[in-house]
């Protein structure tokens, strides 16, 4: 046990590089800087499965429709769910604050981008109505597909007896930094371990993007940890808090957290989900093979014809009322959800059949289920200065 964390202890030692005489940091990747190796075996992509399990809830694909109003309504989470996958509602979203939001989906989709940010404050500035989190749910519930339903933090204490009254098979606790020791001195914070294992329905948490944080998570009893900072092409985290995740590290990093949680619970699995710069195949796949379970996916299923967005994609950052850190993008259609997930695809641009996609890379590098997957090589495809 010791050498095995003294190895791994030195390899992340050896990642750090000088930036100066008075810091350091890590070298980390982003999907961008690796690429997949094909092994010496090679399959029939239709002896692939690509089919999951989270807690007791099967599904047959490891898609997840991120909760975003420009992605999920509660149409587009039900055709979701009916293709095998599993939509989540935004249930600060547009949908919880207006009986018809058409119109003002509608609205955003044509605002002017100058005027756009302060509109969208506008809009979601109306307060959240139990009844309709109550409805929204019931709607997916009534069509017979996993009902899924995300809170930010903050607003989780408020709201969480109406969400799980309503009837849920999973809850999601997501924003742009969530940690397990969140500390503040104007309000009692949210205690992630004692709710989560108040809670009778498996409980996805996140965005986090490294080892340690993803371990404290999973010590919560979280069933999933979100990967990432979500948001992809809709988030300017960057620019405006000065945060980014170099997403194919912190996978990867993430991943490690999860074995070494294995050994220290006795065996207890929690899923790895990738959220966030996930915009074509080419990068999902990319996601899996560092070791993620599952993908939660915003700008590539803000692409469908059915989404509300219309082809412009925008996350909760886009409005949030004192500080934006994300805004709105014309991401286009490309095409139906269905053909988006499935095909056929009559462009190389990696935004549409990405399951077909997925099972391809996968048959091509020899493996037939998404665990086994993970154990595929990667290498670095960039040159990185001083790296060498």
């Amino acid at each position: 046990m010791r050498s095995s964390h003294k190895s791994r202890t030195l390899k992340r030692m050896a990642q750090e590089i000088s930036i100066g005489r008075g810091k350091t940091g890590s070298l980390a990747y982003s999907l961008d800087d690796v690429a997949i190796v094909p092994s010496r075996r090679t399959r029939d992509p239709r002896d692939v499965s690509v089919s999951w399990q989270l807690d007791a809830n099967y599904f047959s694909i490891p898609i997840i429709g991120a909760p975003m109003d420009s992605v999920m309504s509660p149409k587009t989470a039900i055709l979701l769910g009916k293709l095998g996958g599993l939509g989540v509602l935004d249930l600060e979203g547009i949908w919880t604050r207006y009986e018809n939001p058409e119109p003002l989906l509608d609205e955003i989709s044509h605002l002017n981008p100058e005027e756009s940010t302060a509109r969208m404050q506008e809009i979601y500035s109306k307060p959240i109505r139990r009844d309709l989190i109550t409805e929204r749910l019931h709607e997916i519930r009534d069509a017979g597909v996993p009902v899924a339903g995300a809170l930010s933090p903050g607003r989780t204490k408020e709201f969480y007896r109406t969400v799980l009254d309503a009837g849920v098979d999973m809850f999601v606790i997501r924003g742009t930094t969530v940690s397990a020791e969140h500390v503040s001195t104007s309000a009692e914070p949210l205690n992630l371990k004692r709710f989560i294992y108040e809670l009778d329905v498996p409980v996805i948490v996140g965005g986090t993007a490294s080892y340690q944080a993803a371990l404290h998570l999973m010590r919560t009893g979280a069933a999933g940890v979100l990967v990432g900072f979500g948001g992809g092409a809709a988030s300017t985290t960057r620019i405006t808090l000065g945060i980014q995740p170099p997403m194919a590290t912190a996978i990867a990093d993430v991943a490690a957290a999860r074995r070494d949680y294995m050994d220290e619970s006795g065996g207890r699995y929690v899923h790895v989900i990738a959220d966030g710069g996930l915009g074509t195949s080419g990068s999902i796949i990319k996601a899996f093979a560092l070791g993620a379970d599952g993908v939660m996916l915003g700008t590539a299923l803000a692409r469908a014809q059915e989404a509300p967005g219309r082809g412009m994609h925008w996350g909760p950052e886009a409005h949030h009322a004192t500080l934006p850190h994300g805004k709105r993008v014309n991401v286009g259609t490309a095409g139906s959800l269905k053909q988006i997930l499935f095909g056929p695809s009559h462009h190389a641009d990696g935004k549409t059949n990405i399951v077909g996609a997925l099972k391809r890379a996968m048959a091509s590098t020899g493996y037939n289920d998404l665990k086994s997957f993970q154990r595929c090589d990667v290498v670095l495809s960039r040159y990185h200065p001083g790296e060498f």
